[in-house]
């Protein structure tokens, strides 16, 4: 069979056009797969974002990765992208106050993940971390202040009532 394959000639064509012709579409799959992999080893962080690195060997990486554009291995590795801009979000919840009246509040929420600890963020909670942190910690937090007063001081101790609100939202939220 061997020598079957050997002797085989393209009909109509010259001697060493059929060589010519395997070697030439050895070189466009050769230089195919070095383009592709050249590709996709190249990634790009964009301005106000920052990343992890997941392999497939090891798992999440500590190593935090700033703005711009790295290197990575094809096919092993894969970056994954935060979002650490401040983002304002609006929580509304319903809560009786120390009167027994039922008072409905909007807090505006402006956050942003610890760079330093977002391999501990993804591991535990994903990406969506705000979505899923955020509207219990608010609510939790709202009830609790809200509590402590009657209507007639949340009209008049607004800004009290705020301050509050902030710290407890800061010290439960570290």
């Amino acid at each position: 069979m061997a020598n079957f394959l050997r002797n085989l000639r393209m009909p109509n064509m010259p001697e060493g056009a059929a060589g010519g012709l395997v070697n030439g579409l050895r070189a466009i799959a050769g230089f195919s797969a070095l383009g592709a992999a050249g590709y996709y080893s190249i990634y790009n962080i964009p301005g106000g974002h920052r990343a992890i690195m997941f392999s497939r060997l090891s798992g999440v990486n500590e190593t935090l990765i700033a703005e711009g554009t790295h290197f990575r291995v094809p096919w092993v590795e894969r970056p994954i992208v935060f979002d650490v801009k401040t983002k304002p979000r609006n929580i509304a919840t319903l809560t009786g106050s120390k009167d027994l009246q039922m008072v409905n509040i909007s807090v505006r929420v402006l956050s942003r993940p610890d760079v330093q600890k977002l391999p501990a963020i993804y591991r535990r909670l994903g990406l969506d971390f705000n979505d899923r942190v955020l509207p219990s910690i608010v609510n939790e937090t709202c009830k609790q202040v809200i509590a402590q007063f009657n209507a007639g001081q949340l009209l008049t101790q607004r800004e009290l009532v705020s301050q509050t609100i902030r710290a407890n939202l800061i010290k439960r939220a570290s």
